[in-house]
């Protein structure tokens, strides 16, 4: 495969997950992900976006974190919006 697959390879992502690729385009990422080890890692965290995901959702912050992040994220946003003219 070629450099191309690294960088259009991103495009297929979904559908090598789902399991939808038609065979040869699925065995041909298959092949190059396993001969380069950045492809393999990303590939990798994209599969345990959802894992990650479900797990963040299940937790709860300290009151006090909680608090300091809102506040944090309102300023951040108030300045966004005050910078865009929003």
């Amino acid at each position: 495969m070629t450099r191309l697959v690294c960088e259009s390879g991103v495009e297929l992502l979904m559908d090598y997950v789902e399991g939808v690729l038609p065979a040869d385009v699925n065995a041909a990422l298959e092949a190059h992900v396993a001969g380069c080890e950045r492809c393999a890692a990303f590939l990798a965290s994209y599969q345990a976006t959802p894992r990650i995901l479900r797990d963040v959702t299940t937790m709860t912050l300290a009151p006090d974190i909680e608090a300091s992040l809102r506040a944090f994220l309102r300023a951040r946003t108030d300045a966004f919006q005050n910078r865009s003219g929003f």
